[in-house]
């Protein structure tokens, strides 16, 4: 038995109850999208996305291929370590810390001192941006560039030629040991860049240093009954390396669905937990809807290559952590519902309607036979066929 979860980073379908609380009323990452670029989604309409909500061209099929419905996260918060974890049975009564202001001086202090080095920035930016804002001085005195978002995390960015992406990678960890208690972010972020004033350009090496999960997840579960736990693309890091057996790091959303579609040709048992991140970091934070529609329909097609090549014991599960409305003023997160669709020869058709991001991780834990302690409710015997 297997289970393919596929997360599809930043691919929300409509406001939460408590968007208003985010500033992210009216977002609807898909819905919007359509609105305004040609999305073209074959693949995913088949097997019922056009179900769960309106969605332009994407139809409302009659006899859709598996299970459909929208998830709602408990947790407060829209960040990608919140939505993953909760999707694998975490649910966060805090949100983690964020940093609108930047971070205090005692923290940045420490780092500095810890490094030996003094730093740039330290404000909320875009990443391509403070590069070019930022790259010069960088060049010139070494200093590596620190930032946030709107998300919990503590992003280095370095030029390659000054701080090789080994050394990036040690100030990491080094901010990650200091980042505790109160100023526990999410994510430390290494952000290494190339190339010229005027002309930066962030390389493929970026790595995530999370917080390890507190409370043992589905991927724990599943690892612990002795299974396989594979983690395509940014999955290990999210989970800090927890319950995983092997990790594949990719550097693109194709190359992730490439990679998912070789491992669905292979023998094992278990879980496999991908994320798709182009629709996330390179579309839906820079506001480009067409980029994302794209990368949309590029991971549709790639879909439509895995699906004949699953097989008889085979769950696939296509869902996302949270929105990032690429049509709205804003270039952060959104807090919306996020769709879901499952299907397999085991699966029957079902409009599952609306259930919690936590429900998912404990109908994998249902399906594949093992001890489940986090959150949730399975919805495994209203889509099974046995």
């Amino acid at each position: 038995m297997r289970v393919f979860l596929i997360v599809l980073d930043g691919v929300g379908i409509g406001e939460l109850p408590d968007a208003a609380e985010y500033g992210d009323e009216g977002s609807n990452s898909l819905a919007n999208t359509a609105e305004v670029v040609n999305l073209a989604l074959p693949t995913m309409e088949a097997l019922g996305l056009g179900r769960i909500a309106p969605i332009r061209n994407v139809r409302a099929v009659a006899n859709p291929l598996g299970s459909f419905g929208k998830l709602q996260e408990r947790s407060r918060g829209k960040d990608t370590t919140t939505g993953h974890w909760e999707l694998a049975g975490i649910v966060l009564e805090k949100p983690f810390p964020t940093y609108p202001e930047g971070f205090p001086q005692e923290v940045m202090a420490e780092f500095e001192q810890a490094i030996g080095r003094k730093t740039l920035g330290n404000y909320p930016a875009s990443g391509t941006q403070i590069i070019q804002e930022l790259g010069k001085e960088h060049l010139e005195t070494g200093k590596p560039i620190v930032y946030t978002s709107a998300d919990s995390v503590f992003q280095i960015a370095c030029h390659e030629e000054v701080v090789s992406p080994e050394e990036l990678y040690e100030m990491c960890k080094i901010a990650r040991s200091i980042l505790q208690g109160p100023h526990a972010v999410s994510r430390v972020i290494a952000r290494p860049f190339v190339g010229e004033p005027g002309n930066f350009k962030r390389t493929e090496r970026r790595r995530d240093f999370s917080l390890p999960p507190p409370r043992p997840t589905l991927l724990d579960a599943v690892k612990e009954a002795r299974l396989d736990v594979l983690a395509v693309g940014k999955v290990e890091d999210i989970f800090a390396g927890r319950g995983i057996t092997e990790s594949f790091h990719t550097k693109d959303s194709r190359s992730t669905m490439e990679q998912v579609i070789k491992l669905a040709g292979e023998n094992w048992q278990g879980l496999l937990f991908a994320n798709c991140i182009d629709t996330d970091m390179l579309w839906g934070h820079r506001n480009d809807p067409q980029g994302y529609a794209d990368s949309l329909a590029m991971v549709d097609g790639k879909l439509g290559e895995l699906l004949p090549a699953l097989g008889p014991e085979d769950v696939l599960v296509v869902t996302s952590d949270h929105g990032c409305d690429p049509t709205t003023e804003s270039t952060d997160h959104s807090r919306e519902y996020t769709p879901l669709l499952v299907c397999g020869e085991k699966v029957k058709p079902k409009d599952l309607g609306t259930r919690f991001f936590s429900d998912l991780g404990a109908t994998a834990a249902e399906y594949l036979q093992v001890k489940y302690s986090g959150e949730g409710e399975s919805f495994w015997q209203e889509i099974s066929k046995l």
